[in-house]
């Protein structure tokens, strides 16, 4: 799923990340943790084509995102789903809205783009919400919102930046059960996250960055 060879990824004299090889399968569930600042997002950020390496080759669901010409970007990330740590939701338009609105916007139908909206929603837990705006909702719910809204393509690979970075820990635990249960399904997930103790109550791959560069070997816990 994921193909990453000697990439590095310079801004000016500032180097982010040094020389990043590894590979992810499909259907697996990988962590990326570090300290703020040792480059998750940046990482994430060139796996869905938001920059470029500034050297190296980065495959991701069979393209070479060096040299995918720009006006494919966007139906390449309609393979993935990306969930942030801020939620990036609509205020002004309801929960519902905030879901199926992305299906209309990659060419879904009318009723396609409502029926999806209402599966996920109720996959995530939220349906009983979706007639309300996003600040009439608590922070875990909204973030529910916004892993549901993710999902609305059938994404291959799913990308989450801190996801649980504004949570409770009840709360993140919860979202990553909902993260387990989509990998479940086949997705591809791969969450980048500081927070060392949810990685040890949840288990799995994990992969370490400190400085820009990856620490061997990748671990598993």
């Amino acid at each position: 799923m994921i193909r990453c060879f000697h990439v590095t990824k310079s801004y000016g004299a500032i180097t982010a990340l040094t020389d990043i090889s590894f590979e992810i399968d499909e259907g697996e569930f990988v962590f990326l943790t570090g300290q703020s600042g040792a480059g998750k997002t940046t990482l994430l950020r060139l796996l869905y084509r938001a920059e470029l390496p500034t050297s190296g080759q980065l495959i991701v669901a069979g393209r070479n995102l060096a040299t995918m010409p720009r006006r494919q970007v966007p139906r390449f990330r309609r393979r993935l789903g990306l969930v942030f740590q801020d939620f990036k939701l609509i205020e002004d338009r309801t929960v519902f809205d905030n879901v199926a609105l992305v299906g209309l916007a990659v060419g879904f139908s009318f009723t396609e783009s409502q029926r999806r909206a209402s599966e996920l929603l109720r996959l995530v837990g939220v349906d009983g919400r979706a007639q309300l705006f996003p600040p009439q909702v608590s922070g875990g719910e909204q973030q529910r919102v916004s892993i549901a809204r993710a999902l609305m393509t059938a994404p291959q690979l799913l990308l989450a930046d801190e996801p649980t970075g504004n949570l409770d820990p009840k709360r993140a635990n919860e979202i990553m059960r909902i993260f387990h249960a989509i990998n479940r399904s086949g997705t591809t997930v791969l969450v980048a996250t500081h927070d060392a103790d949810l990685i040890g109550t949840v288990g799995g791959r994990t992969m370490i960055l400190e400085a820009g560069r990856l620490v061997p070997p990748l671990m598993s816990q």
